[in-house]
């Protein structure tokens, strides 16, 4: 491992701020601003009749509201696959009978460790929806022809979204 030192500048609710010293594989050593985050789960989920339920949720960072699909942050010590589970519930009422891990990726590895498993999410059944205070969901049902068509008209710019579609996009063509 590379780290050799390890500073944390800020701890907040959902992340850590931390000052990294690293030994770089010609042995210098330099500093790296670093964020600490837990991980998350986003499963696309698709119901009987094929459509992909996709979400618009208002999001600060994006400065509006952004078309993706549910996604969650890892508890401490919880597999991806609890996590989606209850965070399908909660934002879109539906509880999966099926998941399969379409992929699993860092968000922006250049100063983050967040890792994002990201979920197929089939057989469906209806529940009740718990928002948070602070979450803001319109649930947004597409076929899979509309959601490509906006990932093509770059209508859709979420990156877990968009591996997501992409993925189930090459699944439907490597079954025809």
């Amino acid at each position: 491992m590379s780290l050799l030192k390890e500073d944390i500048v800020f701890h907040g609710k959902i992340l850590d701020l931390a000052l990294e010293t690293h030994k770089l594989p010609d042995g210098r050593e330099s500093r790296f601003e670093m964020i600490h985050h837990p991980g998350g789960a986003a499963a696309l989920p698709i119901d009987d009749d094929g459509r992909l339920l996709l979400i618009r949720q208002f999001r600060p960072a994006a400065r509006g509201d952004i078309l993706e699909i549910p996604a969650g942050r890892l508890e401490k010590g919880e597999d991806p696959a609890a996590c989606i589970t209850r965070e399908l519930q909660e934002e879109i009422g539906r509880k999966p009978a099926r998941l399969e891990l379409l992929s699993n990726i860092y968000s922006s590895v250049g100063f983050c460790r967040e890792r994002i498993y990201i979920f197929l999410a089939t057989g469906l059944t209806t529940t009740s929806t718990a928002l948070d205070d602070d979450e803001f969901i319109d649930l947004v049902p597409l076929t899979p022809v509309q959601a490509f068509a906006m990932i093509d008209a770059g209508e859709i710019i979420d990156a877990k979204t968009l591996i997501a579609l992409q993925a189930y996009r090459q699944r439907l063509a490597a079954q025809k």
